[in-house]
């Protein structure tokens, strides 16, 4: 019986369209773009600045902000389903049968990002054309992304004792009218 009345109380998951998904996409750029600019910080703190022919930076702020974007993506779609853009914008990451992602999944889904970015971003696009909003990487790892289903109060029945009283009710009532032995 508790299996129905569970059955009744899920509500059937939308994916997540396309611009919701680039708005996410872009919290978390965001945060790529703060990590990196702090490991720049770092790298010419402990090593100096770059050489006059290396760029900007050092060439290992492109390789630290390469696993960290790999790490972040992939840990936190195992973890919780979602990275900080898609907690944001209330969207999750699940597989085919809408359980979370394993280890596996996950970083493909990530290195199928830059798959996904190869043909002038076509890749991405496809998850506004396409009828179940599903991108190239979802398609290349298995996974959908999805609107999470908002979440409902729980109601718990008030419960009181017909012997409790309140800070304000005396510990001991009086009794009305005269006392017997007085």
């Amino acid at each position: 019986m508790s299996a129905i009345i569970r059955a009744m109380d899920e509500v059937p998951a939308r994916p997540a369209g396309f611009w919701i998904r680039a708005v996410a996409l872009a919290v978390d750029a965001a945060v790529f773009a703060l990590v990196q600019a702090s490991f720049a910080a770092l790298a010419r703190a402990l090593m100096g600045p770059p050489a006059a022919g290396v760029g900007s930076s050092h060439p290992s702020v492109a390789l630290f902000t390469l696993l960290f974007t790999a790490a972040y993506t992939s840990v936190l779609h195992v973890v919780a389903g979602q990275t900080i853009g898609k907690s944001l914008a209330g969207i999750r990451v699940v597989g085919l049968d809408g359980a979370r992602l394993t280890a596996g999944p996950a970083l493909l889904r990530y290195l199928a990002y830059y798959l996904s970015l190869a043909p002038l971003g076509f890749g991405f696009l496809m998850a506004g054309l396409r009828h179940d909003k599903r991108a190239l990487h979802d398609l290349v790892a298995g996974s959908r992304v999805e609107r999470v289903p908002p979440r409902r109060p729980v109601r718990r029945p008030v419960v009181t004792s017909p012997a409790s009283g309140t800070l304000q009710d005396p510990a001991i009532r009086q009794a009305s009218g005269p006392c017997p032995g007085v």
